[in-house]
């Protein structure tokens, strides 16, 4: 049977996806692109946001429609499912299998049974509008891990140190979703990273919920930058980042293995969400302002070339303009490389949805453009700064005309942050270029991507 799959949301998801593509492959079913050769579609979930149960529900309903050409089975997992599992199975009759991810250790068993011998386990009753604490989710297996297809192309794989999140931010559905915080055993991280080198990969992304807090479960304090080391141990391994990386879990240490270590890119994505301590507090952060202004500044002082990436809401309950002018003159002095901002979307069950002081969605939308126009003058202004500067570039990939190769430096995030367009006057031939990392002169740029020559 042919088998077609849609990832949804982020890429921790996506983890999930590529080990449930390599437990099909491993049972002798091909797996297909294109959705109406499939006998079996799979679409994996995104529920944390309003915006993105919309998507997840749409790109259901679309999937459905295979049903009335080859397709015979529609399964569905992920969040959505964790979250809304009654609803979705009374809202949704066309979809064959909901699983949820509380049931990711006997996911095989569950479509087994459904491919085999049609069975579908309508589950307990549950309460999906009310949230409470869920336990620990389980893992996927170590094995489903290193069995996983790399669906991310050639050269950088996303590695997954832990799952779920203790954090419980009054705004955020992840912890009811997914559990508290569950680290990895790190011989079984260090196992897959070096599986993923063995096929080729040069780039490792880390990523958790808040990869700060990694080893703290298992090992009694925070291992991330012991982690870091040894990865960038293993040879074959050219670039290592990590991703989702609390202030308040920002140590010394951390930002010194970053300092000294040629492989880890500096590059810090710090989600502060807001800056005003009366907002913060509202929304159950664990840092304040005065520690957020000292940790950049000791992180600039530390690592002069750093980038830093931040997240922002705007429009949370109570958000008054005083508070959102602080805000903004916040994002002017610090001058962030890279910054991405939230509109706050009301969810179900958590602490801030029953918070007074609601904001106006046309409020929200108008405070959300103030941000990101901020925001690109900064762009515009850090960018002009690299013209002339020499920088080790990774090609991915080539325009459709021939005229430029396409790639990232060490400072940009795949698919999240800009890309360099490389003017193609050397004669060599792609499979020469492509995949390897070459040094390229800036001549011009954008807002956020650039120009360059090789060097």
């Amino acid at each position: 049977m042919n088998v077609g799959f849609v990832s949804l949301g982020c890429s921790k998801n996506l983890i999930d996806t590529e080990c449930l593509i390599g437990i099909f492959k491993d049972k002798r079913f091909q797996i297909v692109n294109e959705e109406e050769k499939a006998d079996v579609l799979v679409v994996n979930t995104c529920g944390f946001i309003e915006s993105a149960k919309e998507e997840a529900i749409n790109t259901i309903l679309e999937m459905a429609e295979y049903k009335k050409q080859k397709c015979k089975y529609l399964i569905v997992m992920g969040c959505l499912v964790q979250r809304y599992y009654e609803d979705l199975l009374k809202a949704l009759p066309e979809v064959d299998l909901f699983i949820k991810i509380e049931d990711y250790d006997k996911l095989w068993d569950k479509i087994e049974d459904l491919l085999k011998r049609g069975i579908v386990e309508k589950g307990k009753k549950i309460n999906n509008k009310k949230i409470t604490q869920i336990p620990q989710m389980p893992m996927l297996l170590q094995q489903e891990f290193l069995n996983r297809t790399i669906t991310t192309g050639n050269n950088y794989a996303y590695i997954k140190i832990g799952e779920g999140c203790s954090n419980k931010c009054t705004y955020c559905a992840i912890p009811y979703i997914r559990g508290p915080f569950s680290s990895r055993k790190m011989e079984d991280i260090l196992e897959e990273a070096n599986m993923l080198a063995k096929k080729g990969i040069k780039e490792l992304i880390v990523i958790a919920q808040d990869t700060t807090k990694y080893g703290i479960d298992i090992y009694g304090e925070p291992k991330l930058a012991e982690l870091l080391e040894k990865l960038s141990k293993i040879e074959e391994i050219k670039w290592i980042r990590f991703l989702y990386s609390y202030p308040e879990g920002i140590t010394e240490r951390l930002i010194q293995v970053v300092a000294n270590n040629d492989k880890i890119a500096n590059y810090f994505d710090i989600p502060i969400q807001h800056i005003s301590n009366t907002v913060l507090k509202k929304m159950n952060r664990r840092t304040s302002k005065e520690q957020i202004e000292n940790l950049l500044k000791t992180i600039r002082e530390k690592i002069p070339n750093v980038v830093l990436r931040t997240s922002l809401i705007v429009g949370f309950p109570g958000e008054n303009k005083q508070n959102f002018e602080e805000l903004k003159e916040f994002i002017k002095f610090a001058k962030f490389d890279r910054l991405g901002t939230f509109m706050y979307s009301k969810e179900d069950g958590t602490p801030a949805e029953k918070l007074p002081n609601q904001i106006h969605g046309n409020t929200k939308k108008a405070r959300y453009n103030q941000i990101m126009k901020i925001q690109q003058e900064i762009s515009k202004e850090l960018q002009s700064k690299k013209i002339g500067k020499i920088y080790e570039v990774l090609i991915e990939d080539i325009s459709f005309d021939g005229k430029y190769y396409i790639g990232r430096t060490i400072q940009d995030v795949p698919e999240m942050d800009g890309i360099v367009y490389i003017k193609n006057k050397i004669n060599k031939k792609p499979e020469e270029i492509l995949n390897h990392f070459i040094n390229c002169k800036i001549i011009d740029v954008n807002d956020y991507d650039m120009i360059a020559e090789i060097v």
